[in-house]
């Protein structure tokens, strides 16, 4: 669902997802590898996503990446782990480990809604930008986390959005 989100809106990202539950079922890597290309494209997925999905099952499949390790590992070693990996980047690593691991001190200071949130929050004249939005999160460690969840909903909150978490 979080590579599925990169880069398109809340709504696109929710309907495509909604034809993947639909056509990969049970949701597997090797279900997703054997419907194919030809499904893949019925569900609307890029040929980017479609790479990086099909990569991301079979390093899985093959032992190389273990989701239960990156649970368990720091943050930093959890996200040069995904990283190496074609079409994840850090925003990507950065949701699933927050969401998907638990893992309470991460930021994803790439997310333009967080880095809006801050803007508003503290009436900031420009939108900070990546490395600007981490200094400022540093200041919350170890709850970057909570930070997060709290200015995705401030952010909605101020654009009468509903929902914008990534998940």
């Amino acid at each position: 669902r979080i590579i599925i989100g990169q880069q398109v809106s809340r709504a696109s990202a929710d309907a495509i997802h909604g034809r993947f539950v639909e056509y990969i079922n049970p949701q597997t890597p090797e279900t997703f590898l054997k419907e194919g290309e030809e499904t893949w494209i019925k569900i609307g997925l890029s040929r980017a996503k479609q790479k990086t999905l099909s990569g991301l099952c079979e390093v899985i499949l093959s032992g190389e990446l273990s989701i239960d390790s990156l649970a368990k590992q720091p943050a930093e070693t959890a996200i040069g782990e995904m990283t190496a990996l074609n079409g994840i980047g850090p925003w990507t690593a950065e949701v699933y480990l927050l969401f998907c691991a638990g893992h309470p001190d991460i930021f994803p200071a790439g997310d333009l809604a967080l880095q809006e949130g801050i803007r508003h929050a503290f009436n900031m004249k420009e939108r900070p930008d990546e490395k600007e939005t981490r200094a400022i999160a540093s200041k919350w460690t170890p709850y970057r986390g909570i930070a997060a969840r709290l200015f995705w909903s401030y952010y909605a909150h101020t654009k009468k959005a509903g929902d914008l978490m990534p998940l």
